[in-house]
């Protein structure tokens, strides 16, 4: 992937990551969340989340953010420890990736996954697992190239009264 770099999320990108967040849910979930959920999504808000969660944050939570050559955010991944509703698991998490639009296609989404495969197993992590909408057949595919395979679990998410749901994903980090 030439022309980016990979780097932690700073609290000067917050505004930067909600963009690419909002854009990317406005997106990839066109048609799978209801529409009138996604044209209320806030940024100001969702930027002040992230500036809350990196003020308080535990250092579990690994925020990467992929940057151009022109210092523009093309995207940002968040991993760490698996949560098993309120409990963290020795696996590994993708909790986030998100890319703007116009670079999905060039390679930012597979390097953030890739670096984030690499640290959690470099972390000793046995497992990543994630979550996907059920529905999304682009990001199924995008996981599935990478390793990545449905292990059965799902989970009901509700977004607006509107059933959305979630698949969970895994790859062994090692072996």
């Amino acid at each position: 992937m030439s022309g980016f770099l990979l780097r932690p999320m700073t609290a000067d990108d917050c505004d930067g990551v909600a963009g690419i967040r909002i854009r990317g849910w406005q997106h990839a979930y066109r048609g799978l969340v209801p529409q009138p959920y996604l044209d209320g999504l806030d940024i100001t808000a969702d930027a002040e989340r992230h500036r809350t969660r990196l003020r308080h944050g535990d250092g579990g939570v690994v925020n990467l953010v992929a940057e151009t050559d022109g210092g523009e955010l093309a995207g940002w991944a968040a991993f760490g420890p698996y949560r098993d509703g309120g409990t963290r698991t020795a696996d590994a998490e993708l909790y986030a990736l998100y890319l703007r639009p116009e670079h999905i296609g060039r390679g930012v989404g597979r390097t953030l996954l890739t670096e984030a495969v690499r640290r959690c197993a470099a972390a000793g992590h046995g497992r990543m697992r994630l979550w996907v909408l059920k529905d999304n057949a682009r990001a199924r595919r995008f996981h599935e190239r990478a390793g990545f395979g449905a292990d059965g679990a799902e989970e009901p998410f509700e977004v607006d009264g509107v059933a959305v749901p979630e698949v969970r994903y895994a790859r062994e980090l090692s072996g």
